[in-house]
This record gives structure tokens, sequence and C-alpha cells, in this order.
């Protein structure tokens, strides 16, 4: 067998569930089916990077920090700090699959947020993902019916210091609500300039927007507004937030917003102060469940009270505005939505941590409206989408078990048994197995998913399990159960 070149990507894990290593350690071996996600935030062969042997005086790179063991020699693994940009400009440099193994992953992809009950996204694009030459495949599957979650997709400028050159050249070239119900262009964001990028990573000092930051935006929202184009923008923090709605503001003096869509996401510490500024320029807040995966950060660096209201949902809506959920994925988190809805609820992280106080909780069912009808208004089919009523799409999940009955710890475990997008069957499983679509194959065939029967976790922690009561008497190595895009 050939070698296999492999992408590992780390997913978020609380530091605290691994306090004790040797206990993590025991508990696997007494247990091999349970997950042990890799704490990575970016990994080279041991003591090697870029080609080149790593020594202890090797400095750090750029962007990253080289982990070192107790004797100061690199351990092989780099982890992003002070955010996650080398990780992403890593991963971009890796090789590409060719255009049917992406096709038939894209796909597969897919087919994994239908078995979550997921029939729709909205993309904020990415770093590093070019327009329109990395659209070519969601974009050939369009074209040929085959998607099944609906997208409406962002464009996300790329070139820093170049920003509206790529605004300009996009505007000229396509206009929002381009493509169908399955497939259409959205808008702008969620980065508009590079400037105005204040990363997340909780384990790190709030980051200070630099000087030029208003000068920049101001140029790229008012060409926005005055093509008309809907926005969105990444914004963590309160004082990010009020030197962008300073700009947003001495815009809407120029070119009047007059009812143009926009919206921040995230908005964790955003002050009742300037949810009232959003709401007087009719935007919106897009949050999304990073608090579940770095909640204990967050409590450790701001405190239980700062903790207690991020991010305050309860007056966003209270406010009138615009709220949708969603998940930030698949770089910051996961892509599992009833993660989300289960922190809004009870309050806690995937770790158990109460972060969420009392009163800045949702009731079951305003969570599951902000992740369902809610963010039809982001999307710009306000009133089409997350209802089953006449005039909408026709979409629909039937999941595992009642959303409204169960624990608030279990919400989110769940799954969907029946998916259907556009009056089609996307996703059937258990007593709707039968009407499942056929099955895709796997690619490469040696994959894990190919060996466990697919990417759901419980399903491949049993086949872990069976295999390894199956050869209870001999020597097996057991590969850790993660779903690795």
């Amino acid at each position: 067998m050939g070698a296999r070149r492999r992408r590992l990507v780390g997913v978020p894990v609380r530091r605290a569930a691994h306090a004790d290593p040797r206990r993590a350690q025991r508990r696997r071996a007494r247990h091999p089916g349970v997950r042990a996600p890799p704490l990575l935030a970016g990994a080279a062969q041991p003591r090697r990077a870029a080609g080149r042997r790593l020594h202890a005086r090797h400095p750090d790179p750029p962007g990253g920090v080289i982990q070192r063991d107790r004797h100061g020699e690199p351990t092989g693994l780099l982890v992003a700090k002070p955010n996650a940009w080398i990780l992403y400009a890593t991963l971009a440099k890796g090789p590409r699959l060719g255009l049917d193994e992406q096709r038939n992953s894209t796909r597969h992809f897919m087919r994994e947020l239908n078995r979550l009950g997921i029939t729709g996204a909205i993309d904020a694009g990415g770093g590093f993902q070019q327009y329109p030459e990395h659209y070519q495949i969601i974009e050939e599957l369009a074209a040929a019916r085959q998607l099944t979650v609906r997208v409406a997709y962002n464009l996300f400028t790329q070139r820093p210091g170049q920003e509206l050159d790529d605004f300009r050249q996009w505007s000229q070239a396509v206009s929002p609500g381009r493509g169908d119900d399955y497939y259409r262009l959205n808008g702008a964001g969620e980065m508009l300039v590079y400037s105005a990028a204040d990363f997340e990573d909780f384990l790190e000092p709030r980051p200070d927007l630099p000087p030029q930051m208003e000068a920049q935006l101001e140029a790229v929202v008012e060409h926005l507004v005055a093509h008309r184009w809907p926005f969105r923008l990444h914004a963590t923090y309160d004082e990010s937030i009020t030197r962008m709605l300073d700009v947003f503001e001495a815009v809407n003096k120029k070119v009047p917003f007059a009812g143009l869509r926009w919206f921040f996401d995230h908005a964790e510490t955003v002050s009742a102060k300037n949810i009232d500024r959003i709401a007087a320029l009719g935007g919106g807040i897009a949050i999304q469940h990073r608090m579940a995966y770095q909640g204990e950060h967050f409590l450790h660096r701001y405190g239980p009270e700062a903790t207690s209201d991020a991010p305050p949902v309860r007056r966003m809506l209270a406010a009138g505005i615009p709220v949708g959920g969603g998940t930030d994925a698949t770089r910051v988190a996961s892509y599992n939505p009833w993660v989300g809805l289960g922190w809004l609820v009870s309050g806690r992280s995937v770790g158990g941590t109460e972060l969420l106080g009392p009163g800045a909780r949702l009731s079951r069912e305003q969570a599951l409206r902000l992740y369902t009808a809610g963010n039809g208004w982001f999307s710009g089919e306000d009133g089409q989408r997350g209802l089953v009523a006449e005039g909408c799409l026709g979409d629909l999940a039937v999941l595992s078990d009642d959303y409204f009955a169960v624990p608030e710890a279990e919400i989110r475990n769940l799954t969907s048994v029946l998916t259907v997008v556009g009056g089609d069957v996307v996703h059937g499983s258990g007593d709707f197995g039968g009407l499942a679509p056929p099955p895709l194959p796997f690619s490469p065939d040696w994959a894990p998913p190919a060996q466990y029967g697919g990417y759901d976790p419980g399903v491949v922690a049993r086949a872990l399990r069976h295999r390894a009561h199956h050869h209870h008497h001999h020597h097996v190595g057991l590969a850790c159960p993660c779903a690795v895009f």
C-alpha cells in the first residue's frame, strides 16, 4: 500500500476535559470507542516543518507557536496564535483533491448535514476561498440539481489592502440574488476589510483594531451600500462594534442604507447601547455557538458576570432586531446546530460548565425559531424558510426524539430520521431508511468513513466497540473515531 497523505484538522476542545491526561488515557483504554478529539490547531510531522528539521533554538513562526517539551525540544505541534490565520494558510497550501473527489466529498458533506436535519445554509465565505475559482464544484452540483442543502453564499475578500478592488470587480460581474432557491449570491462578507478582523480566540486578549480600519471599512461599505449589496461583518467585541457602527452611521449620512439588509456576525459582548444603534440602522445579528466550545476560556478571562450574558440574545430580541442562529462551521466550531440549541436552552457548554445565566437563556421555542424561521431574514427569504406553511419552501425534518421533551443535556444528541428538501427525501434512517437516497461511494476507499459506515460519531463508536469485542484476544490498533474533513 502506498503512502497516504492526510491533513488533520483539530476540533475545539475544553482544556478542562483533559486536565488529567493520565485519567483520559485510562478511560480510553477501558472504553476504546470513546471519542478522543485531537488537541491540534495545526500539525506537522514530528520535529519537522516545511521539510526542515526543527531544533531547540528554532524561532516561532509569525502567527504561531512551536510547542516544546520540558527540555525545550519541539514536539512537532504548531499552535496558531494569537489567531487561526496560520492554520488556514497552512491548510490552503495542502494537496487538493481531484475534481471528481471534490464533487463526491461535497455531496458527502451535504448528506452529513442532512443527517442532522439541516436543509439550508448561509455561507460566510472564508480565508483562501477564491471566487469564482473555488466555487466551480458547488456551481456544477447546483446546475446538475444535486444539491441537498440550499446555499446562500457571501463573497469574502481575499486580498488584504485590495479589498475595495475585490468588491468593485464582483459588483460589476454579479448581483445579489443571482441564482435560485437552491444556490444564490447573498451579498458581501463576512470579511469586508482585514483591518476590521477581531479574531475570537478567548485564550488571547482582545485585539485592538488598527487606526486605519475606519477609512478602509468606510470605502468598502460606501461602495456596497451604493450598489445595494447586502453585507455581513465579523465582530466579536463591543469595542470593535462601536468603531464599526461609527463608520456605518457616517456612510448612512452620505449614502442612506434605506432598508439594505446588513448584519454583524457573533457579537458576544455587544452592549445595549450598540444594540440600539444596530436597530436604528435596520441591521441584525447572527449568533453562533462558539461559546458552547470556548465558554470556559471566556469565563476565565472575563469573569462570570460577563459570561452570564454572552451573547445577550434576549436583549437583542427585546430590541426588535432580526436575530439568527448558526454554527460558525467548519473551522471554528462544529456544524451541528443541536449543540447551539442545547447551549441556548441549558446555558451550558459542551463540557457542562454553566455559562448563560437563567435570565439570558431562551425557551426551546425561541431557540428553535432562531435556527429556523429566524434565519430567513439573513438570506433574504423572510417568511419562506423555516416554516411548514403554504407558500414556503418544501423542506422539513423528522427528528430522532421530541425536541420539546428530551432532557436539556440530550438536545445536542438529536439527529434527523427523515430530511426533505424541495419535496425530495435527502436523508432517511430507522423506520424511514427505505426512503433514503442511494449511498454515495467513499473516496478514497481506505478512508475511515468507508471502514466504519459513515461520519456519524455514534456509528463509528459502535463499530469500534464491536471490533474491540470481536478481537479481544488479539492486539488491535484502534483509530480515533473522529470525522476529519
